[in-house]
Formats: structure tokens, C-alpha cells, sequence
């Protein structure tokens, strides 16, 4: 389970950083940051994977009680402006600057780092590793299920409720019978076979 060790090697507060949503067909990416409190950290903390959806659900509303939350999101025309890797560099700053207070250090979940001026450090696994990242990931995921789930009701036939915009067989059916959303990622392989297929501009 993660735990605190790195937090406690860096300057506080420190800032857990972890993004969801870079591969999905449709919707955004969100990122999250994380600070979390001295004392009552939530027990359970754990890369939001691994956790049911209604452990997530639990975990995500003890965070909202107790940590200090930033929550960035780039909307699918900017990912393909940009390309889904500089969108998500650019969600996980907004994320830290939505916290409204400068880290004195960041945990950011992965091998790479966005182009900006706080110390920080990058942790392959950090979902596994830190529990700030761990609460990151809780609140990036929970934050983009709950925008798919609210986008489905008026793109039903995507099925988004439960695939939240992931290419699965239903996903990509729908998409070959009824054609890209402006919620789609134009940019993105399928889509754009889509978007040929309908004479529709990328």
C-alpha cells in the first residue's frame, strides 16, 4: 500500500500529482493534485485502480473533506491541438495551480515532468508508491467517471456509463454506425477513420 515515505523526504507541503484519461477515444483528460492533511490521512489509500468504484467513491469524498484539492481538465478539441501528451502536462499544472497555495514539493506520477518551476519528482508506480499520488489518482479518476457518466445521458448509444469514452467493441460499433461526437478525439486513430468514414473535417 502507499504510504508517506517520499513526502517526508520533500520540502511541504507536498503536492501528489496523477492524471486519468489519457487513453480514451472521447472526453477529457483530468489531472488532480493533492495535498494532503498532517493528521487523518484516509485509510485505504491506493492507486485508484486497484480500488472498487464504490471504494473510490468513499475514499474521493474523504479526500474532499480533509485534503487540499486542485483539479485541472483540457477538453478533446485542445488534446488534439496539442496531442494528449502536452494536454496532460498541461491539466497536471493547472491541477497544481488550482490548489491555490505553491507546493513545496511535487509527486507527480510517472517517468516524466511538466515544464514548470516547482522542485519535484517523478515516480514510475507513484499510484503504488505515495500516498499523496495515490489520492491524486482517486480524485483525477472519480472526477473524469463522473463527467462520462453525465456526457452519456446525451450521447447514449456510446455507452460512456460504463466504458467512460475507452475504445471497447461497443464504443468503437458506435462509433463505425453513428459516427464521431464533438466530444471524440479527432486526432486519435479510430476517430479519425470515423471521421473519413462520415466526410466529416478532423
Amino acid at each position: 500500500m502507499p504510504g508517506l515515505k517520499h513526502e517526508k523526504l520533500c520540502l511541504p507541503p507536498v503536492a501528489g500529482v496523477d492524471e486519468a484519461g489519457r487513453g480514451p477515444l472521447a472526453g477529457p483528460v483530468v489531472a488532480a493534485a493533492v495535498i494532503l492533511p498532517a493528521k487523518g490521512v484516509p485509510r485505504g489509500l491506493d492507486d485508484s485502480k486497484k480500488l472498487s468504484a464504490s471504494e473510490r467513491e468513499r475514499l474521493f469524498g474523504r479526500l474532499q473533506d480533509c485534503a487540499r484539492i486542485g483539479v485541472g481538465i483540457v477538453e478533446p478539441d485542445e488534446i488534439d491541438r496539442l496531442n494528449i501528451y502536452w494536454a496532460t502536462m498541461k491539466a497536471m499544472t493547472l491541477a497544481v495551480e488550482a490548489l491555490g497555495v505553491d507546493p513545496g514539493h511535487v509527486l507527480v506520477d510517472g517517468n516524466r515532468l511538466p515544464r514548470w518551476t516547482y522542485a519535484a519528482t517523478a515516480l514510475v508506480g507513484g499510484d503504488g508508491k505515495s500516498a499523496s499520488i495515490a489520492a491524486a489518482s482517486i480524485i483525477a479518476k472519480q472526477t473524469r467517471d463522473r463527467m462520462m457518466i453525465e456526457l452519456a445521458e446525451a450521447h447514449p448509444q456510446y455507452h460512456w456509463h460504463s466504458n467512460k469514452g475507452y475504445g471497447c467493441p461497443r464504443h468503437l460499433a458506435a462509433l463505425r454506425d453513428h459516427g464521431p461526437t464533438p466530444i471524440h478525439r479527432r486526432s486519435f486513430a479510430p476517430v479519425a477513420r470515423a471521421c473519413a468514414q462520415f466526410g466529416l473535417p478532423l
